[in-house]
C-alpha cells in the first residue's frame, strides 16, 4: 500500500521556532514584558483602537467621495456613449453615409426605431406587472391561462398562418418566380448565343483587317503618304491622379506632327489641379506638341457637354476623326495607325472602337470579379455584335469616330449620363456602322474600392433606362430595318440593360429567401444552382486565369444586383439619382513596363526637340516651381470614416437569416447557397472588398 502523505496535521501545529526569553528591568520606570517567540513583538496592531469619531467620519466621506466619482465617470461615459450613437445616427457625423441625400436610407433606421420603442414598451409592461404583483400571482383578477389553453392559441395562430400562406402568399410568390424564370431562361439563351458567336469568331479567325498601305497616296507622280488630320481629345475633371500620365501617353502617338491637334478638356473646379494640367500641357507644347488647353467656365452638362463645347471650335473643321480618351487611359504610340486606316475605303463606317486594358486587375479581389465582367464585355459581347451587326455600344473612350458621324447624328447631347451610348444610337439609326478591334488594347484603370465601383455602376445603368425612355419613339419611326429595331429595343435595351437586374434582384435576392419561410413556392435546383454555375463558366472564359474565383464572382453578382437594380429604376422613373455624375475615383496606376517605356520615349522626345528648349525656359521653370511647391507643402492628412452600406447590409442579415432557416428544414443546397450569399453581402456592406482608407 501507498504511504499516506497527509500533510494536515502537521500544517496544524505550532511551528513558532526560538526560546522564551524573560526579561527583568532594573528601573521602576519600565514595565516587564515577556516575549515568547521572535515575531509575538511585531504582530499587527488592530487599527480600530483608538480612532476616535473624527477620523471615522473622514473615512466615510473619503469613502463617499470616490464612490461618488465613480457614479460621475459613468454618466460621463454613458453621455460620451449615447452623444456618439446621436452623431453618427442621426446627424451622421464621422461616417460616409451610403447616400449623401438624407432621404435615402431611412427605412432601416426607422425599423431599429421602431424595434427600440417596441422593447420600451415591454419595459414598461413589465415594470407595471411587477408593481402590481402579477408575478407573485396574487392578483385574483388576474386570470393565470393554463399551459393547455396557451398551445391551443399557439395552434390556432399557426394553423391560420399555414392557410394564409398557402392560400395567397405561395400563389403570387410563385407567379413571380415563373415570370422571373422565363426571364432569366432568355437571358442565358442570349448568353450562350453570343459565347457561340465568339467561338465561331475564333474558329474562323475573323477580324477587321487592313489591306495594303493605308497612307500611301494615290497620286503616282507624288509618291509621299497621306496622313488624314486627326483631332485628340482628353476630357478630364479634377484628374489629380493620372493627367500627367494621360497627357504624356498622348502626346507620344506616332502621327505626324501637323496632321494632329490634342485637346485637354479640363473641367476642373480646383485652381491648383488646373494650373498643374496647364503646365503639363505647356511643357509639351514647347516641346513641339500640338496641343491645348480648354477650360469651361460654366460646366454644365459633365462630360458631354465639354465635348459639344470643344467640337465647336472653329479649328475642328479641318480635322477627319476625333479620337477620344479618358483621362486614366494610356494609348499605345501606334493606336492612330492601327484605328484609322479603317476609314479608307469604307465610308459607311462612323466609329472604330478599340478594346481596353487593365493596368491593376490583380490588385484586390474586386479588381478581379471586375476583370471578368469587362472581359466577358469585350470579347464576346462588343466583338460579336461588331461582327454580326456593326453595331454596339460606344464605351465613351478609346474610340475613334468619324466627325461627320457626329454631325450628322446630332452631335453630343447632355439630356443624359450616358452620352456615349447616346451618340452611339443616334449613329445607328442614322446607318453609321461600327468596327470593334478587339486586338488593341488601351490601358486604364478599374475602381479598386467598392464605394468607387458602386457609383460607377449607378451611373452605368441608370443612364441606359434613361435614355431608353428618350430614344424609344426615334428607334420606332427611324428607317433602319424591322431587325435592326428589334435586337435594339429587345436585346440591346430591356433583355440587357432592364430584364437582367430585375430578374436577377427579384429571383435570387428575393424570392429565393422567401422560399425558406414559404415551402410551397420551392424552386427548382436548376434554377438556383446548375444554371448559375454554367453562366458563371461562361462569363469566365474571356479571362481563363479567374477561374479559382467562380464562386465569388457568382455571388459578388447578385450582391451588386441591389445596386443596379436601384439604378435601373430611378433610369427608368427618371428619379433624382439618375442625374448624379460622379467622377470615377482613381488611383493613378500604371504596369512597370508602361512606365520605363513612356520614360524612355520621353527621354527620345527631349532628345529630338532641343531647339525648343530656349522657348520653354518659362514653361518648365514654372512647371518645376509648383513641383517644389508640392513637395515643400504635403497636403493636409484626411479624415478616416467609416462607410456604412445599409442596403447591402440589411439583405446579408435576411440572407444569413434565411440560410439558418434552410438549416433547420434540413434543405442542404438551399442553405449552402444562401450562407455564401449572405457572407459575400455581409463583406460588401462591411466595406471588406478592396475598399482602402483614405
Amino acid at each position: 500500500m501507498a504511504p499516506s502523505l497527509d500533510f494536515s496535521v502537521l500544517w496544524a501545529k505550532d511551528t513558532r521556532k526560538g526560546t522564551p526569553v524573560v526579561v527583568k528591568m532594573e528601573n521602576p520606570n519600565y514595565s516587564v514584558v515577556e516575549i515568547d517567540g521572535p515575531d509575538a513583538a511585531f504582530r499587527p496592531v488592530d487599527k480600530d483602537r483608538g480612532k476616535n469619531a473624527k477620523q471615522f467620519t473622514w473615512v466615510l466621506l473619503l469613502k463617499a467621495h470616490r464612490a461618488v466619482g465613480c457614479v460621475a465617470w459613468l454618466a460621463t461615459v454613458l453621455w460620451a456613449l449615447l452623444g456618439a450613437v446621436k452623431k453618427r445616427l442621426i446627424f451622421r457625423q464621422g461616417v460616409a453615409m451610403e447616400s449623401e441625400k438624407s432621404s435615402k436610407g431611412k427605412l432601416l433606421f426607422k425599423f431599429l426605431r421602431g424595434f427600440l420603442v417596441l422593447s420600451m414598451a415591454a419595459l414598461v409592461f413589465e415594470v407595471v406587472a411587477h408593481l402590481n404583483g402579477w408575478h407573485y400571482f396574487q392578483n385574483p383578477n388576474l386570470h393565470i391561462p393554463q399551459t393547455s389553453e396557451i398551445e391551443g392559441w399557439f395552434h390556432m395562430v399557426y394553423v391560420g398562418w399555414l392557410e394564409f400562406r398557402a392560400d395567397y402568399i405561395a400563389p403570387l410568390i410563385l407567379s413571380l418566380s415563373n415570370i422571373c424564370v422565363a426571364l432569366f431562361i432568355i437571358q442565358s439563351l442570349d448568353r450562350l448565343v453570343l459565347c457561340i458567336g465568339c467561338f465561331w469568331i475564333k474558329y474562323k479567325k475573323i477580324k477587321p483587317r487592313i489591306e495594303g498601305d493605308p497612307f500611301k497616296s494615290d497620286d503616282v507622280e507624288g509618291g509621299g503618304y497621306e496622313y488624314p488630320m486627326v483631332l485628340v481629345q482628353i476630357p478630364m475633371c479634377n484628374e489629380r491622379e493620372v493627367y500627367e500620365q494621360s497627357i504624356s501617353a498622348v502626346c507620344q502617338i506616332d502621327w505626324p506632327k501637323d496632321r494632329l491637334l490634342i485637346q485637354v478638356l479640363d473641367d476642373s473646379d480646383d485652381e491648383s489641379i488646373q494650373s498643374v494640367i496647364k503646365a503639363e500641357v505647356a511643357k509639351w507644347s514647347q516641346r513641339g506638341v500640338n496641343i491645348v488647353y480648354r477650360h469651361r467656365l460654366i460646366r454644365t452638362g459633365y462630360k458631354a457637354g465639354n465635348l459639344k463645347s470643344a467640337m465647336s471650335c472653329d479649328y475642328v473643321k479641318r480635322y477627319e476623326f476625333v479620337a477620344i480618351f479618358d483621362a486614366d487611359f494610356q494609348p499605345n504610340p501606334d493606336f492612330l495607325k492601327l484605328t484609322v486606316p479603317h476609314f479608307k475605303d469604307n465610308p459607311e463606317l462612323g466609329l472604330v472602337q478599340a478594346r481596353w486594358g487593365f493596368v491593376n486587375k490583380d490588385e484586390n479581389l474586386l479588381t478581379r470579379l471586375q476583370n471578368i465582367n469587362l472581359c466577358f464585355h469585350f470579347e464576346v459581347e462588343q466583338q460579336v455584335n461588331g461582327v454580326f451587326l456593326n453595331f454596339f455600344g460606344f464605351n465613351g473612350t478609346a474610340g475613334v469616330w468619324r466627325i461627320k458621324a457626329l454631325e450628322e447624328s446630332g452631335g453630343w447631347l447632355e439630356r443624359t449620363t450616358v452620352e456615349d451610348m447616346d451618340i452611339a444610337v443616334r449613329a445607328h439609326l442614322n446607318g453609321w456602322k461600327f468596327i470593334f478591334l478587339n486586338d488593341v488594347k488601351v490601358l486604364c484603370e478599374v475602381p479598386e474600392s467598392y464605394e468607387a465601383y458602386r457609383k460607377q455602376q449607378h451611373r452605368w445603368h441608370s443612364g441606359p433606362m434613361q435614355l431608353f425612355r428618350l430614344c424609344l419613339p426615334a428607334v420606332l419611326t427611324s428607317k433602319i430595318s424591322f431587325l435592326k429595331k428589334a435586337n435594339l429595343i429587345l436585346l440591346f435595351f430591356l433583355l440587357r440593360k432592364l430584364i437582367l437586374p430585375f430578374y436577377s434582384f427579384t429571383l435570387f435576392c428575393i424570392i429565393l429567401p422567401l422560399t425558406m419561410f414559404v415551402p410551397e413556392a420551392e424552386l427548382p435546383i436548376w434554377v438556383i444552382c446548375y444554371i448559375p454555375v454554367l453562366m458563371s463558366f461562361l462569363n469566365i472564359l474571356p479571362a481563363p486565369r479567374s477561374f479559382p474565383f467562380i464562386v465569388p464572382y457568382l455571388l459578388f453578382e447578385n450582391t451588386m444586383s441591389v445596386t443596379k437594380f436601384n439604378a435601373m429604376v430611378s433610369g427608368l422613373f427618371q428619379l433624382g439619382s439618375s442625374y448624379e455624375w460622379v467622377v470615377t475615383k482613381k488611383a493613378g496606376r500604371a504596369s512597370e513596363p508602361d512606365l520605363l517605356a513612356a520614360a524612355e520615349r520621353e527621354s527620345k522626345a527631349i532628345g529630338h526637340t532641343q531647339l525648343h528648349r530656349g522657348v520653354s525656359d518659362s514653361g518648365l521653370s514654372e512647371l518645376s516651381k509648383l513641383k517644389e511647391q508640392q513637395e515643400a507643402e504635403p497636403l493636409p492628412p484626411k479624415k478616416k470614416v467609416n462607410k456604412i452600406y445599409k442596403k447591402e447590409l440589411a439583405l446579408a442579415f435576411l440572407l444569413l437569416t434565411a440560410s439558418v432557416r434552410s438549416l433547420l428544414s434540413a434543405q442542404g443546397i438551399h442553405f449552402y447557397f444562401l450562407l455564401f450569399q449572405g457572407v459575400s453581402f455581409l463583406l460588401v456592406g462591411l466595406d471588406l472588398i478592396g475598399e482602402q482608407m483614405s
